[in-house]
């Protein structure tokens, strides 16, 4: 039944969508009326493609190059409705600055061309940045730490549908050459049926630190039977802090890593976060929290000197990193949340739904944390 509700909204608001860049860019263009059918043509096929992408997200039996090509859709249409917006606003401009009806006539004929140049452009540029992670890298200062670490974040990978067995292959041997004292997943690792991921989350067993993988579960962990997936992620020698806490380092010059349960388990009332319980015995050693989404920050009421988070993939698909600023207080990158605590948010390695990123690349993060 949610998965009707869900649906019905979802194809609901899609269609509007379609309607509104029909009537809004395609009506609108000066091209010739066949050319404008055939551009309606795609919409309605684009269309059909979310309707389907819809039933075939979680079935891990339809081919890869089907299942990319059912997942583009949605970015299309995104990525055109934000196009129409600006069409809208650059011909309203010709209209009101452009007086010679000739001038303004072939203005309007080069904004259409670009416009449509434009689209393809991005949609191409969104594809490639989805699939080409970078490493960020940054150092963070820590109070009262003695020696500096090298951590290495991934975040919101979403294992299922195009993330596969290559991409996290691929992946395990990028962090494995940045010879990392500890690598941390902070949620969102699984996104399909655990007898579907099983075979890509084998490939996470290579993963190479000092001092261990460790791993909190996200959002999208609860959707997928949470507890088989952490006893799976547990079995292959990666620890789930489970509002729970470990050290890691040399005896009196390391730190204290801790990692909460999401927010969403507050919803289902299990698996619910506990920060009291993740701290303790933590003493006055510096302390690094593992916390899925940025907005768990403001539950913290006691000293921790370093938040890692992701769940907002940064957007993704620009500008929606506006929308996602109403829900998270951050949306990516190193920020400063008061005076003892710091907080880091992942853009997330891999990318939920369409293969697309926009101003909002996919990354591995170095974090390097040294002595304040």
């Amino acid at each position: 039944m949610r998965f009707i509700i869900f649906a019905t909204i979802f194809i609901s608001v899609m269609t509007l969508l379609s309607i509104f860049i029909s009537r809004r860019f395609i009506r609108k263009l000066h091209f010739s009326k066949r050319i404008k059918n055939y551009l309606n043509i795609f919409l309605v096929i684009n269309l059909l493609g979310i309707v389907a992408y819809l039933f075939v997200r979680y079935n891990p039996s339809v081919p890869n190059w089907v299942y990319f090509l059912l997942s583009i859709p949605i970015g299309i249409i995104f990525l055109l409705f934000i196009a129409t917006i600006f069409y809208e606003i650059f011909a309203l401009l010709i209209n009101k600055t452009v007086k010679n009806e000739s001038r303004r006539d072939f203005l309007k004929k080069g904004l259409d061309v670009g416009a449509i140049a434009i689209a393809a452009g991005v949609n191409a540029k969104a594809m490639y940045n989805a699939k080409h992670i970078e490493l960020e890298k940054v150092d963070i200062k820590i109070k009262e730490l003695k020696q500096k670490y090298k951590i290495i974040q991934l975040s919101d990978i979403h294992i299922g549908g195009l993330v596969d067995k290559k991409f996290i292959n691929e992946l395990v041997q990028r962090v494995n050459k940045l010879n990392a004292d500890i690598v941390v997943i902070t949620g969102d690792l699984v996104d399909t049926k655990m007898k579907y991921a099983k075979p890509t989350l084998d490939e996470l067993k290579s993963l190479k630190s000092k001092y261990g993988t460790y791993f909190i579960v996200g959002n999208h962990e609860y959707f997928h039977d949470v507890a088989t997936i952490i006893k799976y992620v547990n079995s292959l020698g990666i620890k789930t802090l489970e509002n729970e806490n470990v050290y890691v380092g040399e005896k009196n010059r390391g730190f204290y890593l801790a990692g909460v349960y999401d927010v969403f388990g507050n919803s289902i009332n299990a698996y619910m976060p506990d920060l009291e319980k993740a701290l303790k015995g933590t003493d006055d050693f510096p302390k690094i929290l593992l916390a899925h989404q940025p907005k768990y920050i403001k539950e913290v009421n006691q000293k921790v000197d370093l938040v890692l988070s992701g769940h907002t993939h940064g957007g993704q698909i620009a500008p929606f990193n506006l929308l996602v600023k109403l829900q998270q207080p951050y949306v990516k990158g190193l920020h400063k949340h008061n005076e003892d605590t710091q907080i880091y948010v992942n853009k997330g390695t891999g990318f939920w739904g369409p293969p697309m990123r926009l101003a909002a690349s996919s990354e591995i993060t170095e974090i390097t944390i040294i002595p304040a």
